[in-house]
This record gives C-alpha cells, sequence and structure tokens, in this order.
C-alpha cells in the first residue's frame, strides 16, 4: 500500500460511531434482562409446544 493511498476504515466508521452513540428521546427503550428473559420464555414455549404436538 504507498503512503497515498488512504484505506478509509477509520474515517467511513466515524459516522456510524457518531449515529449509533447518538440519543435519541424518542427512541423506544427496552431492558437488555427484558430481552433476554422474552427469549428464554418464547424458547420454553416452543419446547412445550414441541412435546404437545
Amino acid at each position: 500500500m504507498s503512503s497515498g493511498q488512504n484505506s478509509g476504515g477509520l474515517m467511513s466508521s466515524a459516522g456510524l460511531v457518531r449515529y449509533f452513540d447518538a440519543e435519541d428521546r424518542n427512541a423506544i427503550r427496552i431492558d437488555p434482562k427484558t430481552v433476554v428473559a422474552f427469549g428464554v420464555l418464547f424458547g420454553v414455549m416452543i419446547i412445550l409446544l414441541n412435546f404437545a404436538y
């Protein structure tokens, strides 16, 4: 790679970092524990339905 070329890796990701770092007051906020609990309950429900049929 010559010294005149720029890979753009850091510069291209800088906009995404700013985008995901911004806090939006209107965004839906869900606690990560709630997401994990929902996933576990959904998995248990699927397992129970497989045993039922």
